[in-house]
């Protein structure tokens, strides 16, 4: 089953034309990385799952749904949740108040503010804290923590190693692993090649706003991987 496709897409800040002929799938119980340089138009991908970024020409799916119009929450209510650039942790609300936005689209599922603490315990410890006081890597979690509380069928991740300390991006992997083990499907938008060869199965590489080049990360080595994404 697609959980999500890009079918050759134009997506547009205003009159700013950025993403040109994107086409990209994911499938349920898919493991994939979007890869390219700074200004690619990688996380504009990601708005024009959100409304952010307009799209012209083409079609976005979420599943068996293609909306007309895609609004700030069609993904969220398709089963599609959003890790954003920069984790966007919104000041003054605790920990709990920003994972209770997270469940605000009604999905039904395993996700809840009891599980996503037992898999982030330090959220669990400092539930009642302002939620960007927290680290780097701890407002990581709580931002990963506040997409499962939508219980999606897809998480999109852009970007989040950004800022991290190399441990921290080591857990972070632990995690995404976990995750996908556990059935969530993974969209990786990312340019740490040590943790997209470690969580994807299959790439995308992105020039120009245009995907320029796809396949499999199976027996490709991290330099071979460097190499593919110098375009």
């Amino acid at each position: 089953m697609t959980l999500l496709r890009f079918d050759r897409v134009d997506a547009y800040y205003g009159e700013a034309h950025v993403l040109h002929q994107i086409s990209v799938e994911v499938s349920r119980g898919e493991r994939i990385a979007i890869l390219g340089r700074n200004g690619v138009g990688k996380t504009t991908l990601v708005n024009a799952c959100t409304g952010i970024a307009r799209v012209r020409k083409g079609a976005i799916s979420f599943g068996e749904d293609t909306p007309k119009t895609i609004r700030h929450f069609t993904a969220a209510r398709a089963g599609v949740a959003v890790v954003p650039q920069g984790r966007r942790i919104i000041a003054g609300l605790t920990v709990k108040e920003n994972l209770l936005l997270g469940a605000a689209v009604g999905r039904k599922g395993g996700w809840s503010l009891k599980t996503v603490c037992d898999l982030f315990p330090i959220l669990q410890e400092r539930i009642d804290t302002q939620g960007t006081a927290m680290s780097g890597g701890q407002q990581q979690m709580l931002a990963i923590g506040r997409a499962l509380m939508a219980n999606p069928n897809l998480l999109v991740l852009d970007e989040p190693s950004e800022g991290l300390a190399p441990v921290i991006v080591d857990e972070l992997g632990d995690t995404l692993v976990k995750l996908a083990a556990a059935g969530t499907s993974i969209l990786l938008i990312e340019q740490n090649f040590n943790l997209v060869h470690r969580v994807a199965e299959r790439y995308y590489v992105m020039s120009k706003g245009a995907v320029v080049e796809q396949g499999s990360l199976a027996g490709l080595s991290k330099e071979s991987l460097k190499k593919h994404v110098s375009v």
